[in-house]
């Protein structure tokens, strides 16, 4: 009788160390060494974009929302909330509670970093926008000042990161770690598809007071992004050449793809290049003043310093 308690005790306390792990680590607890790091980067933009569509939609960001995520992490520069409609500032609203149970899966998986320092003012996209033009609009853009210069700000954000997943996917060595950013990818094409499709049916409208179609804002910043990059093709704007739309067929540019319409991939160190604005992934600046955080990002900080 005693050893069949026992034995009965041993298989629940066996069971409950299981249900344990599972329910801290919901996409399983196998991740490889050589994953982590690679698991580990996107926190970076999940945390940029996590902070830019709360303080946009609600007013207020992660250390409101969810604080135990920044891991007392710095507060973001410049962040407010933006004058929206009622439509998107709803579908913003729903994108900053999804981009929280991104940084939730992905720490329930690694353990992650703190919140790096992120630069969110006006002027840093400001920055962005007269670059990808090549002079300075006047006034200076202002994404918070209404739902098209939101919209516009937000295409400049969330495919980076959609890119950096394909590109992650084949380095990728263990099913828990392909299973997370599987998952990732999918809900961030969602965003991707959602923002382009909001901007495509405005894609004639002129952004006031430059005059300047949405198309056209688009197409600059995809220009920027492959010339900080400096991979070559791997972002279009919503209107392009036909010859690069789907098929060589048509104009319409919906959704970015290569020829065959297969979403474009980038490495760390292409991202790096385009969020810092700078194009060299040592050489911090843009929406990170003091540079990304996670062992890819700081390897190159690094090197800098040396």
């Amino acid at each position: 009788m005693a050893l069949t308690f026992s034995a009965s005790l041993i298989c629940v306390l066996v069971l409950q160390s299981f249900l344990l792990k599972i329910n801290s680590h919901p996409y399983g607890s196998d991740v490889r060494k050589g994953d982590k790091d690679l698991l580990e980067f996107p926190l970076n933009l999940e945390y940029l974009e996590a902070e830019f569509f709360c303080h946009g939609s609600l007013g207020y960001g992660l250390d409101k929302v969810a604080p135990e995520l920044t891991m007392g992490g710095p507060p973001p520069i410049g962040a407010r909330k933006a004058n929206l409609d009622p439509l998107i500032r709803d579908i913003m609203e729903q994108f900053a509670w999804q981009e929280v149970g991104h940084l939730r899966a992905i720490k329930s998986t690694v353990k992650g970093f703190p919140r790096p320092l992120l630069d969110l003012s006006a002027a840093t996209f400001a920055k962005v926008i007269n670059s990808a033009f090549g002079k300075n609009l006047r006034p200076p853009f202002d994404p918070y000042a209404n739902s098209i210069n939101f919209l516009t700000a937000t295409y400049i954000i969330p495919y980076v990161g959609l890119t950096g997943y394909v590109g992650a996917s084949p380095r990728l060595q263990g099913a828990t770690s392909k299973r997370l950013v599987a998952g990732l990818l999918g809900v961030e094409s969602g965003q991707d598809a959602v923002i382009r499709g909001l901007l495509y049916e405005k894609s004639n409208l002129k952004v006031k007071p430059y005059g300047i179609t949405v198309a056209e804002f688009t197409n600059r910043i995809s220009d920027l992004r492959n010339k900080l990059g400096k991979a070559g093709l791997k972002d279009e704007g919503l209107v392009v050449p036909k010859q690069l739309g789907a098929e060589g067929k048509i104009q319409g540019n919906s959704l970015a793809g290569d020829k065959y319409s297969v979403a474009y991939d980038r490495t760390p160190e292409e991202i790096l290049r385009i969020v810092y604005g700078s194009g060299n992934e040592a050489t911090p600046g843009g929406f990170y003043p003091k540079g990304a955080d996670g062992a890819i990002a700081k390897s190159y900080l690094h090197t800098a310093n040396h």
